[in-house]
């Protein structure tokens, strides 16, 4: 192997050796655990080195500090670096949890997760998501700064600083968020772009040969590059502090790294990215960075000082917060107070009284998708935490707030935010709005585009944030549309989803109730779906009723028959149940608005609602996936829509009261002829998770 030559460096020592500790416990981390990815954190030690040494503004002791900088590994799998400065920096990582990287139970998972390390604000991995969730970071730190800040009083006043790949630049998200971000001006994101010119199948000419400066200049960035950060980072901290001056557009400094650095034999290609070194090259970068090539895990007392003297000096600048905040709270003490319980994710108790609840033969029937839009400006009134857009489809999603103007570059305090048609872009954006603190984001589309957006809506449900998606236009009922917009599989793709609510509410007080959970649900993220066309009010609904997920819509006594359904679909099975049960079928009608919060309920409650022995009968304009669970029979979609009237595609596909009192009728018949109805009740529900400790 090949000695490598130490090349000259235009800085003082210790600061070099600081870089170069920071390459060697960060290609330790990969190397300990036999899986990982070293090359980019030995590429981009110098880009972390300068943010938590001299720029960024944070506070060990108090990672939630609200006036913190906001800092983002938009390429995740760079973990290891991240992990490394937070145990530089006094966060409650150990190295012995270094050394643990990637294992079962520890807090250095192989790509961030916000919900297990002190310090990591999203989760990241999945490239393009990390960089727009900044950018929700940064619409949050505005629109906050423009609603409580005062004279004197800089509350908020952060930057949100973004490591980013060539991957990341790649993803579609990026382009769609970082489009935005230009257009709303937002000079507090600045994003460290890591040129290294490597992705796992090799060079980047193989599939990107864009101008990426021009790019993002057609955005309306401010764009700057740094050639070079291996012989020192002068022109790094002056592109930085430009950066940082320009406060009417969002900057990317586009900065040429080498992916693993010092590796004698991996440097500048792809096998440095996503596996550890091995001992030997290791050992041989080790050697080249002027260190001891016989230790892991080691970090000598002076560069130790130089990031605990870095953290001090933010634990000061926090200190100095405080006091600004005491004061603050005596000359704005509602303000404060407000500021207060938005940031406990606190809901005054009469907010959610607010909702508006309906009565039976006085008001009037819509479809749901209105009454979704009086729940939201009816919260939007009490609760000014509220905030989000439609992507492009505002007419249609019906979530205009009809008490505040729109989010832009000139109007910081608006809480509509007009997102475009970037729908994926939308939702990562929203994580990070509600990542930032003190703000309920709310986001629609068309159910059929969470498809676009499914790779967000994950990470909103992993990262445990209680976002709000309003999704109209939600079975072949929209109509003429066809088959390109009508969702199929959608609703059973969302509701395989772990942590996540899905809601399909039949009348107003059912949008109610599912606005109601929604907002209580600060740790798990709601889909309320709504319907383009009118339903039918019910007589047998309540709020009430409706917070159990499931319950009984029309009773009668010894039913011979259940049907089940949500959304308009519960309209039919009413009309049906009135002919089975004056045919000589006594029929039960169960609305089932949120299976999840209905799986919540006792085991007593469930089986009230759904005995499980009595012949049952979903109905549901959607798969019949994930039903069988809960009926012994489907009326569901098995293909794909259609163009045509919605009505006329309900009766064509047997969402109709013929259909139904048909199926009713064969499904009684059936259990009749062949023996006892299975109880779906009786049946084992394991419990598969062996050692819940050691899990987040």
């Amino acid at each position: 192997m090949t000695k490598k030559q130490i090349p000259a460096y235009n800085g003082d020592a210790l600061e070099l050796k600081c870089i170069n500790t920071i390459r060697a416990v960060s290609a330790d981390q990969p190397q300990a655990a036999n899986s990982g990815h070293p090359g980019a954190p030995m590429g981009c030690a110098p880009l972390a080195h300068l943010l938590w040494k001299e720029v960024m503004k944070y506070a060990p002791s108090d990672p939630h500090w609200m006036n913190r900088d906001r800092f983002v590994l938009s390429n995740g799998h760079a973990c290891a670096l991240q992990y490394t400065m937070l145990n530089l920096t006094g966060y409650d990582l150990s190295i012995d949890e270094l050394k643990h990287f990637r294992k079962l139970g520890s807090r250095t998972p192989g790509h961030p997760e916000c919900f297990v390390t002190p310090g990591i604000e999203v989760c990241t991995g999945p490239l393009g998501q990390g960089i727009s969730n900044a950018v929700g970071l940064a619409i949050a730190e505005r629109h906050m700064a423009a609603t409580f800040n005062e004279p004197g009083y800089q509350i908020f006043d952060n930057f949100t600083y973004v490591i980013c790949g060539d991957g990341c630049l790649q993803e579609g998200i990026a382009s769609e968020a970082c489009s935005l971000a230009g257009h709303l001006g937002l000079g507090k994101l600045i994003v460290l772009y890591d040129d290294n010119q490597i992705t796992i199948d090799g060079s980047t000419n193989l599939s990107f040969s864009e101008d990426v400066n021009k790019r993002f200049e057609g955005y309306g960035w401010h764009v700057q590059t740094v050639d070079s950060v291996t012989d020192g980072i002068e022109d790094l901290r002056e592109a930085v502090k430009d950066a940082q001056a320009t406060a009417n557009k969002p900057s990317i400094i586009k900065i040429r790294t080498a992916i693993g650095y010092g590796s004698p034999s991996k440097e500048g290609t792809a096998d440095a990215h996503g596996a550890p070194l091995g001992a030997d090259d290791l050992a041989g970068a080790k050697e080249f960075y002027g260190l001891d090539p016989t230790k892991s895990f080691h970090i000598d007392e002076d560069v130790k000082q130089v990031y605990l003297d870095s953290a001090a000096k933010g634990e000061e600048v926090r200190n100095a917060w405080m006091t600004l905040f005491s004061e603050y709270e005596v000359k704005f003490m509602e303000k404060a107070d407000e500021l207060k319980r938005r940031i406990a994710l606190e809901i005054p108790p009469n907010a959610l009284q607010k909702l508006p609840r309906f009565e039976y033969g006085k008001d009037k029937p819509l479809a749901t998708r209105k009454y979704s839009e009086q729940c939201l400006n009816a919260l939007a009134d009490e609760l000014p935490e509220i905030m989000g857009g439609s992507a492009d489809l505002t007419p249609s999603n019906l979530t205009a707030l009809k008490n505040s103007g729109d989010f832009q570059k000139d109007t910081p305090e608006g809480r509509y935010i007009r997102y475009g048609v970037r729908e994926h872009a939308m939702v990562a954006i929203s994580n990070g709005i509600f990542a930032y603190g003190g703000i309920r984001p709310f986001c629609a589309t068309f159910l059929i585009f969470s498809g676009y957006a499914m790779g967000a809506i994950r990470l909103s449900a992993l990262s445990k944030f209680g976002v709000i998606f309003i999704m109209t236009h939600d079975s072949i009922g929209l109509g003429e549309d066809g088959p390109t917009h009508q969702p199929i599989e959608t609703l059973e793709s969302l509701r395989a989803m772990p942590n996540i609510n899905v809601y399909r509410p039949a009348d107003a007080n059912e949008m109610s109730a599912a606005y109601s959970l929604a907002m209580l649900s600060i740790s798990t993220p709601s889909v309320i779906c709504c319907s383009r066309s009118t339903v039918p009010a019910l007589e047998g609904s309540s709020i009430d009723k409706a917070l159990k997920g499931a319950y009984i819509c029309v009773e009668v006594e010894n039913p011979a028959l259940v049907l089940i359904g949500t959304g308009s679909e519960v309209g039919i099975c009413v009309e049906a149940a009135a002919e089975l049960t004056s045919s000589g079928i006594p029929t039960r009608v169960v609305s089932m608005p949120c299976q999840e919060i209905f799986l919540e309920q006792t085991s007593e409650y469930q089986r009230s609602v759904l005995p499980g022995n009595v012949p049952t009968l979903s109905v549901e304009a959607s798969s019949v996936h994930g039903w069988a669970r809960y009926s012994h029979a489907q009326i569901g979609m098995t293909r794909f829509g259609a163009s045509g009237e919605g009505e006329a595609l309900f009766k064509a596909f047997g969402f109709s009261k013929e259909n139904v009192v048909n199926k009713g009728q064969a499904l009684v018949e059936f259990y009749k002829n062949v023996g006892p109805v299975p109880d779906l009740n009786n049946r084992p529900v394991f419990y598969n998770i062996i050692n819940p400790k050691v899990l987040h």
